[in-house]
């Protein structure tokens, strides 16, 4: 018996590590080390209510859609998209406890499609037999293919479970249409500096923070922290505790800050982000801006984007938007790339900046690149239409016979470079692709053009 009743007092132990919501499951030895270890002070800080949140007052403030929805317990399923540690995950929990509803947290990366059918069967019992709902929380629900989105839609469609779902990817990118049309999307801003002063002092006042350590923190430091953060929340409480922790004299100085802080990773990734930032720089140049240019180039070497990539675009901007108002500029353009590829970084970015300040400065015109899409366009409409036949190749004498090259003006033979036959097909006689702007060199290659079509007019005629 004694056996027995210790086997059921280990069970019912076993029983008790598994998690409110039933799909996870921890050994003895890690329920051990949970006990001795806190979680983060970023998990600890959670707020449990509305008013404890910090931030997002354009979705939370008086009178504002979300916080009305909540209050109101009117809530459907929802995707919010913002920035790492703006409160996704927070403000499913915050919603889950203000409308009393069951809250189960689930992760696209750690977790798949057989959990989620475990998690709504229990929500649909919860449902029949308690008339409670669940708030099925879904973290980083972009990493779910489109196929496993699906899986949601009889779910969400029946009420079943309220989803939330949690992404910094673009959800008109990442979510299937289907499951994004029967959702609201709310968009999530980086906290402000000010929002995050405000967290890091109740960190150091409250229990469930650093209260019992009784720190006080000079306010130099707490505004660096609140700047390097960059919005991030989860940065700032988790570096705050580390500093906590290296203190002297239970005071946190700006220098203790600095060492904990190291460095804040800056939000940069290949999704969308990446195209926000390469877009910028591309905007810039194309404003004629070296110093916002600058700027972007620098976001870019420093969140490790690949520099050649970067190197590639500034190729395509110097042929796509300088063209031939500075023909320079795609020599610089290429030589910052062939620079970059002898040297590497960090000295690599010394051409790209070079290359950059030009782009920027240079005089801007697009006509090569509007003059090759018309030229397709019109290939594509009128298909392959014959060659004039006096500037075809004749390679034998009966070609020749047959008018092939007969009458070809030759330019450097011609008074003042002036050839007055035509070379477009004949059902194209007269059109124009290209039209040079007057901007940088481009004006000169205009006045070129226009002298030609002058004298053209003095002495018409299809050739000698």
């Amino acid at each position: 018996m004694g056996k027995a009743y210790h086997l059921n007092e280990t069970m019912v132990f076993f029983s008790s590590l598994l998690t409110p919501h039933g799909f996870t499951r921890m050994d003895l030895f890690s329920a051990t080390a949970a006990a001795r270890t806190p979680p983060p002070i970023a998990e600890r800080m959670r707020p449990r209510a509305l008013d404890q949140v910090v931030g997002q007052q354009h979705l939370l403030g008086e009178g504002k859609i979300l916080r009305r929805l909540i209050e109101t317990d009117q809530l459907t399923s929802v995707i919010f998209w913002g920035p790492p540690g703006t409160g996704k995950t927070t403000l499913a929990q915050v919603i889950a406890a203000t409308t009393s509803c069951r809250f189960a947290a689930f992760s696209a990366v750690l977790q798949g499609v057989k959990e989620v059918r475990e998690i709504v069967a229990k929500a649909q019992e919860e449902r029949s037999y308690h008339g409670r709902r669940t708030v099925l929380f879904v973290d980083e629900i972009h990493r779910f293919n489109k196929a496993q989105q699906d899986a949601f839609l009889p779910w969400v469609e029946r009420g079943d479970v309220i989803l939330i779902g949690a992404t910094t990817e673009n959800p008109s990118f990442e979510v299937n249409s289907a499951l994004l049309s029967r959702s609201r999307v709310f968009v999530l801003e980086p906290l402000a500096p000010a929002d995050l002063r405000i967290l890091l002092e109740r960190a150091l006042t409250v229990p469930e923070g650093l209260g019992e350590q009784q720190l006080t923190a000079e306010a130099d430091a707490l505004n660096f922290l609140a700047e390097m953060a960059h919005g991030d929340a989860r940065i700032a409480l988790n570096t705050l505790e580390l500093a906590a922790n290296l203190a002297e004299d239970s005071v946190i100085r700006l220098g203790t800050v600095e060492a904990a802080l190291q460095k804040a990773p800056l939000l940069y990734d290949q999704g969308e982000e990446h195209y926000n930032v390469i877009s910028a720089f591309i905007k810039s140049l194309r404003g004629s801006d070296p110093d916002a240019a600058i700027y972007w180039l620098a976001r870019m070497i420093e969140a490790g984007e690949d520099p050649m990539f970067i190197a590639r675009r500034m190729i395509i901007f110097a042929a796509e938007d300088v063209g031939n108002a500075d023909p320079r500029a795609l020599q610089v353009a290429v030589a910052a790339q062939q620079a970059l590829h002898v040297i590497g970084l960090p000295e690599g970015r010394i051409p790209l900046a070079q290359a950059v300040t030009y782009l920027a400065t240079a005089p801007k015109s697009n006509a090569s690149y509007v003059a090759i899409d018309a030229a397709l366009s019109e290939v594509r409409a009128s298909g392959a239409l014959p060659v004039p036949l006096h500037i075809r190749n004749a390679p034998t004498k009966l070609m020749k016979e047959l008018g092939y090259h007969k009458g070809y003006q030759y330019a450097h033979d011609r008074p003042d470079a002036v050839v007055t036959q035509t070379h477009l097909p004949e059902q194209l006689a007269g059109r124009e692709f290209y039209r040079p702007k007057e901007s940088g060199y481009e004006k000169t290659i205009r006045e070129r053009l226009a002298f030609w079509a002058a004298k053209r007019q003095e002495k018409p005629g299809a050739g000698d």
